[in-house]
């Protein structure tokens, strides 16, 4: 069975070694970056800050079996205030027409903009590659929890949900918009950059071009690249567009990803969230529904649920065997949604 929770300092170990898995920005393999993570999170789920964006919440899915962290998924609460604005190039189109040799053009373009009252921002969906495609959709799991608790939470969070996908990267690793444009402006590594950007963006208002980019000046490595998704994304991408999530015609400044938002109110996973009793019963087959609700769990701040179900009305029944596993009261109402 798996347990969706709020992470916990004693996670730190098995957090470090799931870091190892990938290269990301969120979670990356520092033991002290990920201590201070984890430190922020749980001062967000049990005493949030008024101020937005200092409340960092990550949530973890742990193997209750092998008593192991799998998988992780990060809310920052407000990204982009004005100490530290939320960046990207808008995408657009220019239209060109010479009347004298009735020749024209229509051009992409991109151009630097910046947000200094920034929406929610998802992100830091990372899950062990051992645990892939599994019958439990878990990777699914991570992703939604956050919708069920920014649903049942919502002055924690703002209105808007903003989240910012992997682009496609070169056979070195490298990317095509950051090597066509960013370095030649900034003179650093893609990935260092990126690092910076994290703590300190002065540097991408001082030295970004503030002007118009043609994307017709860029080699076509660079252009393929704008608003695109590398092939691990494309499933994330997915799940965003049938939950709700619309492309916004803005990119990372970076690399190229896209920026895809949705309002809170908007978000099917958010809509169908719903007070229902639960219920156990023992052998429960022929389940109709998939539902993520929240259970009550003394050792955690945070804790929910992923298990097929029945549902008759305002009730749920879940298979007995969760009820016996995390130690819960039958026929108790809580927070659900379903998926």
């Amino acid at each position: 069975m798996f347990l969706l929770r709020a992470v916990k300092e004693k996670d730190l170990d098995d957090l470090f070694t799931l870091s190892q898995h990938y290269l990301f920005i969120n979670l990356p393999p520092d033991r002290d970056i990920i201590h201070d993570k984890i430190k922020s999170s749980v001062q967000a789920f049990t005493n949030p800050s008024k101020k937005l964006e200092d409340n960092h919440y990550i949530f973890v899915l742990e193997d209750v079996k092998r008593k192991t962290i799998i998988g992780c998924s990060m809310i920052h609460a407000q990204h982009g205030t004005e100490d530290e604005p939320h960046y990207f190039l808008k995408v657009g189109q220019e239209n060109k027409f010479s009347k004298s040799i009735n020749t024209g053009f229509i051009h992409g373009t991109l151009k630097l903009g910046y947000d200094t009252d920034g929406p929610t921002e998802i992100g830091g969906l990372i899950l062990d590659p051992e645990y892939r495609n599994n019958p439990f959709k878990l990777g699914k799991q991570l992703s939604f929890v956050r919708f069920l608790y920014m649903g049942t939470n919502r002055d924690r969070f703002k209105e808007m949900i903003h989240s910012e996908l992997m682009p496609p990267f070169d056979k070195d690793g490298k990317s095509p918009l950051w090597e066509a444009i960013g370095r030649r402006f900034l003179n650093l590594e893609y990935h260092d950059a990126d690092l910076l950007s994290r703590s300190n963006k002065e540097f991408i208002l001082s030295l970004f071009p503030s002007g118009i980019i043609y994307e017709t000046l860029l080699p076509i490595e660079a252009r393929n690249a704008i608003g695109k998704v590398g092939k691990d994304t494309i499933p994330v991408k997915r799940m965003l567009e049938n939950i709700g999530f619309k492309y916004m015609d803005e990119v990372d400044p970076f690399d190229g990803g896209p920026h895809y938002r949705a309002k809170m109110d908007d978000i099917s996973i958010v809509k169908k969230i719903a007070k229902k009793k639960i219920v156990f019963k023992e052998n429960l087959i022929d389940t109709n529904r998939a539902v993520l609700f929240e259970i009550p769990q003394a050792e955690h701040s945070y804790a929910a649920i992923y298990a097929n179900a029945i549902e008759e009305d305002d009730t749920i029944f879940i298979d007995k065997s969760y009820q016996d596993e995390f130690e819960l009261e039958d026929n108790f109402e809580t927070n659900i949604t379903f998926v």
